[in-house]
């Protein structure tokens, strides 16, 4: 089994960016973290801070090489329709993951455009967000 593990803008400075909010976690940690707790699965982890490198990200699931990718698009979630376009192009399933409540927040941050062509959305659990999503993949039992 392989997941892709594809995470958007701002989420390398995790730590040092609004720790108050995002915890103090570094996406380091959190990889080290999902790859030492799932050893036995293929994680491949992908960080972009643009938009054209998370699509990029996800067409190497369009091979079929990968069971499922969790997606934390991040800021792009509320207005990345290419993002969007390239999830929805996928025939494996995608989790999207946030660390925070995004409902909880800003007006702004509530809708999510990628949303409607994932499997599911996992929010506001911190680095157990990213842990949920792959229970629920490792758990299908079409895989």
């Amino acid at each position: 089994m392989r997941l892709l593990i594809i995470n958007g803008p701002n989420l390398d400075i995790l730590g040092k960016r609004e720790p108050e909010v995002y915890g103090t976690l570094t996406l380091w940690d959190i990889e080290n973290r999902l790859k030492e707790k799932y050893s036995s699965v293929k994680l491949e982890f992908y960080q972009s801070n643009s938009e054209g490198g998370i699509i990029d990200a996800l067409h190497k699931a369009l091979d079929g090489s990968a069971t499922g990718v969790v997606l934390n698009p991040a800021a792009f979630s509320h207005y990345s329709y290419a993002i969007r376009d390239a999830v929805a192009a996928l025939k494996v399933p995608v989790i999207e993951v946030h660390l925070t409540n995004i409902h909880a927040r800003e007006e702004f941050r509530r809708k999510s455009v990628i949303a409607p062509v994932c499997t599911g959305v996992i929010a506001g659990f911190g680095v157990r967000s990213y842990e949920l999503a792959i229970e629920y993949l490792l758990g299908r039992e079409d895989h």
